[in-house]
């Protein structure tokens, strides 16, 4: 997608975990959402936004459903988020396919990067579905903090590891001592 071409509005949504950023594609009255943006320690969200979106407007300051789906999600709330108010056609190929199925694991359940990429038919392929999870472009919709290292370690967030350790506390998974994910809370299969 041209970025330079496109329009694009934005919002943020305070939590307590930081403000987030929800970008928007102007597309006719649809306006699909083409990023959500997590905190950066020390940077404000707008000049986040700014950095990719340089002519990204505010939005009109209505926020509609889904922002008041990722409020209600970051205060706690289960949330079923609607996959159709998202840009997918910005994720093709093995990216779209890995989104899609970790868009299946439970609250309060995770999945090993191994076990997501074996779920999409690609044993082996842990690794890439790191990658995937550290380019999501819509995370807490598309759930990618629910996805950890084997052995229950956290492994890697765009937020940080404990907005990753904090949103999976606040879906009622536990840890051990050395902070990892206790196995009860292991998902198998997509």
């Amino acid at each position: 997608m041209d970025q330079k071409r496109a329009s694009y509005t934005y919002d943020l949504i305070p939590s307590t975990l930081g403000e987030i950023g929800l970008v928007r594609r102007a597309d006719g009255g649809r306006s699909p959402i083409c990023r959500i943006l997590l905190p950066e320690a020390g940077r404000p969200m707008t000049g986040i936004i700014r950095d990719l979106f340089p002519d990204a407007v505010p939005g009109r300051g209505k926020q509609d459903e889904i922002c008041k789906q990722i409020r209600d999600f970051l205060t706690g709330n289960a949330v079923d988020f609607r996959l159709e108010n998202l840009d997918f056609g910005i994720v093709k190929g093995f990216a779209r396919r890995v989104l899609l199925a970790d868009g299946k694991i439970p609250r309060g359940r995770v999945m090993t990067y191994g076990g997501l990429a074996a779920s999409v038919g690609v044993a082996g392929g842990a690794r890439a579905v790191g990658n995937v999870m550290a380019g999501n472009p819509f995370p807490l919709v598309i759930p990618c903090h629910r996805v950890v290292r084997s052995g229950g370690s956290l492994g890697g967030f765009g937020g940080g590891a404990e907005m990753k350790k904090a949103l999976l506390r606040m879906e009622g998974v536990a840890f051990d001592a050395q902070g990892r994910v206790l196995p009860e809370h292991l998902f198998e299969k997509c």
